[in-house]
């Protein structure tokens, strides 16, 4: 039996409600005080994680500490506290650990911690990469809509994410904008992928100016504050928001009833599993970070995988193989923490189409 562990912790102070109901009648800044002095839980025992070739078991193990803690506490302070829940699950018998949400982007991205621990440590982001691309080519499908047509712009486009996107997208798609801040290493990037890319590849340091065409939108930075507004997008877009904090702005979803917006994958994980908790996804479903830790597990990979700021292709392919190996697949979509229903991708469908209908598409 493969052994992991999966470091969560709660977004918001309301999370601590779904686990302790008590909790809702406190106040949060109490609760916010008081967390500061808890170790790590154990969250449930997961159970029934079987692929083809091998099973697992594991844990989930709260990191006490919400989103904005994670931010504003002192990071040495932070990082210790991710490192005795990443204990707790070695203790419990993890081999592996797997760094959820904002426990994998403090710091240096879980380097710093898998040189804490004595089992392998990894942030789930290269699956998290390769489900958002597969979860895109799903997207226009469900809209009627082609890849291979389209003009694609990738935000946030030289760092380590957005260029291996760009590079896995360049020979699927017919056109190609490149957004980043710095022009130098845009152009060079641009340089390497223009033989593939069918009708060429623009550079630009304007978002809003990149988004106006997009029919696909992928983006990527790393910058704290929201940088794509309803009014930005075309109608019909598929906008795929990889980017910790998120780069969509909510208004988006709400407002644009024509664009349809995803954060990434729901994977469907093999066997009778039993989570023990409830994070809001369907029964057996769960996030990519999430299932690349079970598939490292499955795999008897127990070394440092994802790690640090930088995702290689390379990386990125192991994992999708891995996952096609260990039938792990793509359930559907979601945004914001939720899933996406198909009754809002046919919406997002007829509106787009009534729009066209009208010329205002």
């Amino acid at each position: 039996m493969e052994k992991f562990a999966f470091i969560l912790h709660p977004l918001v102070v309301d999370d601590f409600a779904r686990k302790f109901p008590i909790l809702r009648y406190v106040p949060d800044s109490f609760i916010e005080g008081a967390m500061k002095h808890v170790g790590p839980i154990k969250v449930s025992h997961i159970t029934g994680v079987t692929s083809p070739y091998a099973e697992a078991e594991g844990w989930f193990i709260a990191c006490p500490l919400t989103a904005k803690q994670m931010i504003t506490l002192p990071e040495e302070y932070v990082t210790d506290k991710i490192i005795e829940a990443g204990k707790l699950g070695q203790e419990l018998g993890a081999k592996i650990v797997g760094l959820g949400a904002f426990t994998s982007i403090v710091g240096d991205a879980g380097i710093s911690i898998a040189k804490k621990l004595d089992i392998a440590v990894t942030s789930g982001n290269s699956y998290t990469v390769a489900t958002a691309l597969q979860g895109t080519e799903e997207a226009m499908k469900c809209l009627g809509r082609n890849l291979a047509d389209a003009d694609v712009t990738i935000v946030g486009a030289t760092g380590s994410i957005g260029a291996a996107c760009a590079k896995i997208l360049s020979g699927k798609v017919r056109h190609m904008t490149l957004v980043a801040r710095h022009k130098a290493p845009l152009e060079e990037l641009a340089q390497e992928l223009v033989t593939y890319v069918r009708e060429g590849v623009e550079v630009s340091s304007d978002i809003k100016s990149s988004l106006k065409n997009a029919d696909v939108v992928l983006t990527v930075t790393s910058a704290v504050d929201c940088l794509i507004e309803p009014g930005d997008l075309k109608s019909g877009a598929v906008v795929c928001d990889v980017a910790r904090p998120r780069n969509v702005s909510k208004a988006v979803s709400a407002s644009r009833k024509d664009v349809l917006v995803i954060e990434g994958g729901v994977i469907r994980v093999p066997g009778n599993v039993n989570f023990g908790f409830n994070f809001g996804f369907p029964p057996r479903t769960s996030y990519a970070c999430m299932a690349e830790t079970m598939l490292l597990a499955l795999e008897g990979r127990y070394e440092n995988f994802t790690l640090g700021r930088n995702i290689t292709i390379e990386q990125i392919e192991t994992i999708s193989a891995l996952a096609d190996k260990h039938n792990f697949t793509l359930a559907g979509f979601r945004n914001f923490e939720r899933p996406v229903t198909e009754e809002e991708i046919a919406n997002v469908r007829r509106v787009w189409a009534q729009k066209l209908i009208m010329g205002q598409a």
